[in-house]
């Protein structure tokens, strides 16, 4: 493979050409731009959405027009309500969530956005999770704890069975005793201020079941003989025994970031009595509205148990268990707590989680959902967080939405929508990147390019608040770290970033995924393993264990693969030499090394196998399958499905095969070799540092490639004297300037510049070893997208350039005028050397956030050429360039270059250059002068990093330095010219 890596002086005038600089100019000529290299078409879905935090449901139609016609304009397809906690101040401007006032707000949000070509979701509630002031104690989440009690033949039990609640509470933001609080929690005043959390009485809970276990194995359930009182009424018989008392306890989770007419009790989510109950609110307020526009209701993610203990229980629980499991857990209660052999104590617990797990499913999202579609909706659900198999949540949902940072874990999400078939898969995107008003544009599109590689193509921002436009300065802000807001000092320059990412996902929502692999998530590993700090196992947005393992091996590789859960297993079948499930197909599926899997599943796989599939076991067959019930009868059936594969060496010494019927079962402890050898073909791009998601259309392939960077962790930020990368940028990669593989059968490619809109046809070849390669010159962080046609297909070549010279500094005096911003505008100032504008002698400058205007004359140059790279150098942070009054394009970094056509360059030029900067400096200004803009009820406005915690323990500025502003260059002119290849 040969490729070229530029040196480091070309590095700094020739990466970015190809994708930041957001543009529409025209290079060479006007080509005619054929279907084939036209952009699918742009719908409000295929834009970027965000999440709409309502604080206080303060809102009016005058108000909410104004604003909504903002976010349209800035390239918003789309926006979730959600609402949350009120402003202080505004008490008498709070709306009850969904009294008819609020209704009214609701069905006036949907006209507009109908009017804007908008679209609107809406979370099924106010803050997280699902509950409220209508959700009683019977209907709320649930929690059991348990006593013992020892006994010897002829005696009898001295002490009540009785467990008192120990009683607790937990607010955000300030402490409280239980003593201040009332029961119900819905006859407490100013419950926006108390902010609960978790709140649990004082009292004695319901007894559940009281059982009795002889030295000898003997059970007795003893439960209706404890009277009201508690007292037991009973001898034991001859023999040691030991008693269990299971109690209901309340968990008291209370909705998180509550708004007006929303606080109170989180909801039982293993119950689907409690969620109906539930959503009757809704359906009685929304009788004489009309909401049928709305597309979707939200679920955030799971945080039930973010609390003091956990939500494990549901009042119809040993009946669910018996009916899922197949025998009575109330026979089983010392191996449920840990009591009994290691072995049975395992297969117990695994069967419980499983039970939890199937209740997630089958009590609360597939109700859920099905209520949705009963008002013409669907759903949009965070799965992240639950005690059970994410990849079943996510399936169920109409789009399955993740968050986060980690690629693989994204995948559970965008996997579940692929093996179901559905078209979206939706990410909570960008919610803490950085400190406080510390991101940039360029850091947020670096994480969305990692949720595009994660199969995700529907991002919606976390998020835009919803902020009266008359409000002082910086407005209404959540707590999270990135705010999508007009208030945003970037938020002229937004509407590039949204660009760039509705031409992204006009693709990867086209066609089909196109993955060769099905990644077996073996959950029950997970399920039985014992001796945590809990009885639940929360899966959070990662691929824990061996299929993390695997998935990262084949992500690194260059293999494409989709997770799937043994439920989805159930559903595949075999057709046409590959497996199917959702519309999509497969070529092999691989269960990673793992002790246990369920006899069905198995069988599953070894029929699928006996069908014609293959079937890859990494490093070995599983050795036992998972659970209690009828655990003979099941591990004598699957000994003897192994027993009837028979492995024997095959031509490669790394792979043994056991032939089956039609097909085989591959197994070896190289998974690269396993996947070679049935014929998957990885891409190789990936050892050049690209990484890609690839999807199908009828003609050929799309690839979404970037020439990966990755994200630093949370913590990162700018220090005083700006010695660390801009933002969360970790460049690692060095800019790409050659031929690059690709693992298509294409006759032709097109390539599609998703941040300026250029298309061409690449120049392509066959290498040495016959695989196709096509040009590509992309700087670290950039992206593109392909699009392979399997016939020969003519049109508009695109523009590869190399630089013929040096590059040139702009000299001279730049006038420099603060056009936008505040507090207040600067004066304007005559400029030699370029620099940070905080260094200016003027106090306003330190203090300013907004946008300046730099424009300086310059000639041109002598050297003929096709054209000019222009190079900013630093900027910080956004840029818009312009040229003899031509608009040239927007800059959001990391790199900020953008090419002149020749023909737009004359005998003397004007340059200017409009660049805005973080809102940093002023929020840091009005700290120091104490102004209280942090007026929010309940979580106020935390600090991401403790070092930014004032005495009150919210966020402060006031130790902040000034941030680097505006354009610190040098700017150069570098001649270039057009590659003919």
């Amino acid at each position: 493979m040969r490729m070229l890596r530029l040196s480091s002086i070309t590095l700094s005038v020739f990466i970015a050409i190809m994708l930041y600089g957001c543009s529409d100019v025209e290079v060479k000529t006007s080509p005619v731009i054929t279907e084939e290299l036209s952009w699918p078409q742009i719908s409000n879905q295929t834009r970027p959405w965000s999440r709409w935090w309502w604080m206080g449901s303060i809102v009016n139609e005058h108000d909410l027009t104004v604003e909504m016609e903002k976010y349209a304009e800035a390239g918003l397809g789309g926006l979730e309500i959600t609402p949350i906690y009120g402003v202080k101040g505004y008490e008498d401007e709070f709306i009850d969530y969904l009294t008819p006032r609020w209704m009214e707000m609701l069905e006036y949000t949907l006209n507009e956005a109908k009017r804007l070509d908008m679209g609107i979701d809406m979370a099924t509630g106010n803050g997280w999770p699902f509950g409220g002031p209508w959700v009683r104690a019977n209907i709320a989440c649930k929690n059991m704890v348990y006593k013992t009690f020892t006994l010897s033949g002829g005696e009898s039990l001295g002490e009540p069975v009785l467990y008192i609640q120990k009683p607790m509470v937990r607010a955000i933001g300030h402490r409280l005793n239980i003593s201040d609080i009332k029961e119900p929690i819905s006859s407490n005043d100013n419950l926006q201020a108390l902010a609960l959390e978790q709140v649990r009485f004082e009292k004695a809970l319901p007894l559940i079941t009281l059982m009795a276990y002889s030295e000898h194995g003997e059970k007795l359930n003893l439960t209706n003989k404890v009277d009201s009182e508690g007292k037991l009424n009973w001898t034991a018989p001859e023999g040691n025994w030991t008693l269990y008392a299971i109690f209901r306890g309340w968990h008291g989770k209370m909705v998180e970031r509550a708004g007006p007419g929303g606080e109170g009790n989180v909801i039982d989510h293993f119950s689907e009595d409690a969620l109906r109950s539930y959503l009757a609110k809704f359906d009685q307020a929304y009788i004489g509205y009309d909401v049928g526009s709305l597309r979707a209701y939200f679920n955030d993610s799971y945080e039930v148990d973010d609390a003091s203990g956990e939500s494990n229980w549901t009042d119809k629980f040993f009946d669910e268990f018996e009916a899922h499991r197949g025998y009575d857990l109330r026979e089983c209660l010392p191996a449920l707590f840990g009591n009994d052999s290691d072995d049975k104590n395992s297969r117990v617990m695994s069967d419980y989680r499983e039970t939890i797990s199937d209740l997630l499913l089958e009590r609360f999202t597939i109700p859920w959902s099905e209520w949705a579609a009963g008002k013409e909706a669907i759903t949009r659900n965070q799965a992240h967080g639950s005690p059970a198999n994410l990849l079943d949540l996510y399936a169920a949902s109409g789009i399955p939405e993740t968050e986060g940072s980690e690629i693989l874990g994204f995948k559970f999400a965008s996997s579940a929508a692929h093996v179901t078939g559905k078209p979206l898969a939706s990410c909570e995107a960008a919610t803490w990147l950085n400190e406080h008003f510390l991101s940039n544009l360029g850091d947020v599109k670096t994480a969305l390019d990692n949720f595009f590689l994660g199969g995700i193509n529907h991002i919606c921002y976390h998020g835009t608040t919803f902020s009266p436009p008359d409000e002082m300065w910086p407005g209404w802000m959540f707590y999270a770290s990135v705010h999508f807001g007009p208030t945003n000092s970037f938020w002229n320059d937004f509407s590039s970033l949204n660009m760039y990412v509705t031409r992204c996902q006009s693709f990867l929502q086209a066609g089909r995924s196109d993955n060769d692999v099905l990644l077996y998530f073996p959950i029950y590993d997970q399920w039985s393993e014992t001796g945590g700090r809990g009885m639940l196992i929360h899966f959070r947005v990662s691929a824990p264990g061996v299929a993390g393992e695997n998935g990262r091996e084949m992500l690194e590789a260059g293999y494409t693969f989709d997770f799937i859960s043994d439920r989805q297993i159930h559903n595949i079948g075999f057709e046409d030499n590959k497996l199917q499930t959702g519309g999509f197909s497969y070529k092999t599926l691989v269960v990673p090394e793992c002790r246990l899997i369920p006899l069905r599943t198995f069988e599953n796989l070894v029929n699928l196998a006996r069908g014609g599939a293959t079937i890859i076991m990494h490093k070995g067959l599983p050795s036992d399958v998972p659970g209690w019930g009828n655990l003979d009868k099941r591990r004598a059936a699957f000994r003897n499905i192994v027993a009837q594969l028979n492995f024997a060496e095959s031509d490669n010494p790394a792979v043994r095969i056991a032939s089956i019927g039609n097909g085989r079962i591959l197994m070896g402890d190289n998974l690269g070799q396993l996947l070679s050898y049935v014929g998957i073909k990885r891409e190789p791009m990936v050892d050049n540092g690209i990484r890609f998601i690839r999807r199908s259309y009828a003609d050929g392939r799309y690839y979404f490639l970037n020439n990966y960077v990755g994200i630093r962790g949370g913590d990162a930020q700018r220090s005083g004297d700006q010695t660390e990368a801009h933002g969360n940028l970790n460049i690692m990669n060095e800019p790409i300037d050659g031929w690059i593989p690709i693992a298509s059968d294409a006759n032709s490619v097109a390539v599609f510049n998703p941040m300026n809109g250029e298309t061409g046809m690449a120049a392509m070849r066959k290498s040495e070893t016959g695989i196709n390669e096509v040009y590509l010159q992309l700087a670290p962080g950039q992206s593109c997208i392909l699009k392979t046609f399997d016939t020969q297909v003519e049109g508009q070549m695109y523009s590869y350039i190399k630089t013929t010279g040096q590059p040139q500094e702009i000299k001279g005096t730049w006038k420099v005028d603060f056009v936008e911003g505040g507090p207040e505008l600067p004066q304007s100032i005559e400029i030699e050397q370029l620099g940070t504008w905080t260094q200016y002698d003027t106090e306003a400058v330190e203090k300013f956030s907004g946008t300046a205007e730099y424009s300086i004359s310059f000639p041109k140059t002598e050297k003929e050429a096709d054209g000019w790279l222009l190079d900013l150098g630093e900027v910080c942070e956004s840029a818009v360039v312009i040229l003899n009054g031509r608009e040239l394009g927007t800059l959001i970094g990391p790199q900020y270059q953008i090419r002149i056509p020749k023909d737009s360059m004359l005998k003397k030029n004007t340059l200017e250059i409009k660049v805005s900067n973080l809102m940093a400096n002023r929020i840091a200004d009005m700290d120091k002068r104490n102004v209280n803009w942090k007026k929010f009820y309940n979580v106020n406005f935390p600090a991401r990093l403790r070092s930014n915690r004032g005495p009150d323990g919210l966020f402060n500025a006031s130790n902040w330095p000034p941030r680097d502003s505006g354009l610190i260059g040098p700017v150069t002119l570098t001649p270039f010219e057009f590659l003919n290849l």
